[in-house]
């Protein structure tokens, strides 16, 4: 499947549920929170569509939820500036990282990031658009971070990329309100995904101490519940915004910090 691809009908493979008839394209669907919203809209009635660059991965999920692989490299930016994507939900979710003093952060990575986690948001969502306003129906969720909202030190890409990730989503909501889409953000903290695992050894290498002490003295320091965030908790904020009860939620984002913002 493709941007400009035939749409499957929606709902096929899928169980009944309030998310029925929705079309729902999940973008870093084959791993960490985007494979656990596709499993949970899925569960609701939603038909997913797995936009994944590990195709093998995202093929295996849209097996498993009678949804749609589509391999894609998000970083070909140029590739998708023309088609239509058809869409009643999209997640945007894609993300990387690195960490990085800025004296010694590289400008090649600094770019990436900036393509990635702005750039291909905002051209999915220019893509999803239209057909979105033709149908008066929309739900466009961006996987933010408490990193859109507040800084870290050596994580000027991240932080710098998810700060304009909001205000993308809060100019979308303002262009999508009047015809029936909404756009919001999801603001976890640090989520159990391979991204977080990942960044663990770097932080240590950055910060001359061990693993554990990451976890104990830097990830969760600011936080008052002291554990990470399940991609299962996430998902399941990311259903209610995809649902008719979030009608009138639109350009917010909503923390999931464990307590981390409230400082």
């Amino acid at each position: 499947m493709g941007p400009d691809g035939v749409a499957a009908q929606p709902g096929a493979g899928s169980s009944a549920g309030p998310l029925e008839g929705r079309r729902a394209v999940i973008t870093g669907g084959a791993s960490g929170i985007g494979a656990a919203c596709a499993r949970t809209l899925a569960g609701l009635g939603a038909y997913v569509v797995v936009a994944d660059r590990d195709g093998d991965g995202a093929a295996a999920l849209a097996d498993e939820l009678g949804g749609e692989a589509w391999a894609v490299d998000l970083l070909d930016t140029t590739a998708l500036e023309e088609p239509a994507l058809e869409a009643d939900i999209l997640v945007n979710n894609a993300g990387i990282q690195v960490v990085s003093p800025i004296e010694d952060f590289g400008p090649a990575d600094f770019r990436r990031i900036q393509k990635l986690m702005v750039e291909a948001p905002f051209l999915l969502i220019r893509a999803a658009l239209p057909g979105m306003y033709e149908r008066g129906y929309g739900r466009i969720i961006n996987i933010s971070s408490v990193h859109g909202l507040r800084a870290s030190p050596y994580k000027s890409a991240y932080v710098t990329a998810k700060h304009g990730l909001e205000g993308l989503s809060k100019v979308t909501a303002l262009e999508g309100g009047a015809h029936g889409v909404t756009s919001n953000c999801v603001n976890p903290g640090y989520v159990r995904t391979p991204l977080v695992e990942n960044q663990l050894a770097d932080q240590a290498r950055v910060h001359g101490i061990t693993e554990e002490q990451v976890l104990s003295q830097i990830m969760l320091t600011e936080s008052a519940i002291k554990r990470l965030v399940e991609p299962a908790e996430v998902a399941s904020l990311v259903a209610w915004l995809a649902g008719d009860d979030a009608g009138m939620v639109t350009g917010s984002s909503y923390v999931m910090d464990g307590g981390w913002s409230a400082r």
